[in-house]
């Protein structure tokens, strides 16, 4: 049994950066180690553990103040490329969501709809410099008289331009089979009649909240890897649910912890923000995270080990079981197993199609480790750490 006993703080893992004699590996690097090694020697030699993901996350969008017009403004409705923004915060505070569809989208009237540009295309173009149309109506008070801007606006343009994702980085999630004998057009993608494939949505062993999987090390303020720059976690996000059923090296066999995240847009590359369109179901935006784990001890090296044949998920149906409410598990099947291209379900091999790409997310976790050796990037003690589950 591994122990909780101190190897290193968070302050000194930082002095080691700051002197450049840190020691960083990636996620499936230590994986490795761990197996070759054992969890004390790898405890002993690895000071962090860089992760990483590279997934549409709907629940992501911008908070962004477009700035004082004159004559002066109270916004009531917003738009930016004719994708509404939600503008009940303030004169000219606004937040446009990732899965908000542009105004003339025909939505799925013509089925299925292909959703061509929303609030995470925009969230895109914004990142890449590019220039939007912004228009903004209002009903007109003493103190802010104009009742309508129009202009063209860029990134640099705005005083403030914030990523905010409610959720992000799920945990776990489900494997998509589609039970039906109709093609289905959902989030997790299309899925075939009578489970003619079968879909999936982590990174696995280098998704960050299964290498920390009762978010020992994780909170409000820890710094991480978001949009391709600097951002940090602001606390758990929405439908985090750390009490899901748990395998007994702590990783969980459903969806489960989810991470609220926010970052500077304006130091960010458009490389890692990208607008979605999904087929039938809607606008969304691929975002890279990537989440620093400090190896305190002997149980965060063990926890970092864990590898894709030691993380399971349940096969769920969305042709009748998932939209009745009604989802329960047809079967449990390792991350080894989806990647490997074929599961076995039914008797049947099934066809598996990642909706995360592995390669991006290495990527992500790759280039962490990059900016933490090169001295870029330390290390934050969490100011409260997120709800974990009730052992």
């Amino acid at each position: 049994m591994a122990t909780r006993e101190a190897t290193r703080t968070i302050q000194e893992i930082n002095e080691k950066i700051r002197k450049g004699q840190v020691v960083v590996v990636t996620a499936d690097e230590m994986t490795e180690i761990v197996k070759s090694k054992g969890v004390r020697k790898a405890a002993r030699e690895v000071d962090v553990v860089t992760t990483g993901t590279f997934s549409p996350m709907c629940s992501s969008g911008a908070l962004i103040n477009f700035g004082h017009t004159k004559p002066t403004i109270k916004a009531s409705q917003v738009w930016l490329n004719d994708v509404p923004a939600y503008a009940g915060l303030a004169a000219v505070d606004i937040f446009i969501g990732a899965t908000e569809p542009a105004l003339d989208d025909p939505l799925n009237r013509v089925h299925p709809g292909q959703f061509k540009y929303g609030g995470g295309h925009v969230i895109q173009d914004l990142i890449a410099g590019k220039k939007v149309n912004l228009v903004a109506t209002a009903y007109g008070t003493d103190c802010y008289p104009n009742r309508e801007v129009k202009k063209r606006v860029s990134l640099e343009d705005l005083p403030y331009a914030a990523l905010l994702n409610p959720r992000n980085a799920y945990q776990n999630y489900n494997c998509a089979v589609n039970l039906s004998g109709k093609t289905i057009y959902t989030y997790m993608g299309v899925l075939k009649p009578n489970a003619g494939n079968a879909n999936y949505a982590t990174a696995g062993q280098v998704s960050p909240l299964f290498n920390d999987p009762l978010y020992l090390t994780m909170g409000l303020g820890t710094r991480i890897f978001l949009g391709g720059a600097q951002g940090y976690i602001i606390g758990p996000g929405t439908q985090h649910n750390p009490n899901a059923k748990r395998h007994a090296n702590g990783t969980p066999l459903t969806s489960a912890g989810t991470l609220m995240v926010m970052g500077d847009m304006k130091a960010m590359n458009p490389r890692w923000v990208v607008g979605v369109s999904i087929l039938g179901y809607g606008c969304s935006l691929a975002v890279g995270l990537g989440v620093p784990i400090p190896i305190l001890n002997e149980d965060m090296a063990r926890y970092c080990g864990v590898s894709d044949e030691e993380i399971f998920t349940q096969i769920i149906d969305y042709g009748v079981d998932y939209p009745k409410g009604e989802s329960k598990s047809l079967g449990q099947v390792s991350y080894a197993e989806l990647k490997s291209g074929t599961v076995r379900f039914n008797g049947v091999d099934v066809h598996t199609v990642p909706v995360s790409s592995y390669v991006r997310a290495r990527e992500v976790a790759q280039t962490l480790k990059g900016w933490i050796e090169s001295g870029e990037f330390l290390l934050t003690e969490p100011v409260t750490g997120l709800p974990g589950p009730s052992l």
